[in-house]
């Protein structure tokens, strides 16, 4: 496998997850309801989830993914392009 090839590996994959990310965010940013109100639905739990909490957990999960993209995607992307 040559440079250019696994750098355009990386790249891609940092794209797609970023538009993942950005396709969880506006979800939840701009349809929060709808969502917290599926997520009920789907999920019956022994114990009422609150929407802040709901949040919290949404929003939480948006920075460990946003950080498993950069460390993942973005450095070894950048790394290679350097070298």
């Amino acid at each position: 496998m040559t440079q250019e090839i696994v750098r355009g590996f990386f790249g891609w994959c940092g794209l797609i997850n970023l538009g993942i990310l950005l396709y969880w965010f506006v979800f939840i940013a701009f349809a929060t309801d709808w969502v917290y109100k599926m997520h009920i639905r789907w999920y019956k739990q022994p114990y009422k989830v609150t929407k802040e909490r709901f949040l919290e957990i949404h929003y939480t999960g948006m920075l460990y993914f946003k950080l498993i993209i950069f460390f993942f995607n973005i450095v070894p992307y950048g790394v290679l392009w350097i070298i």
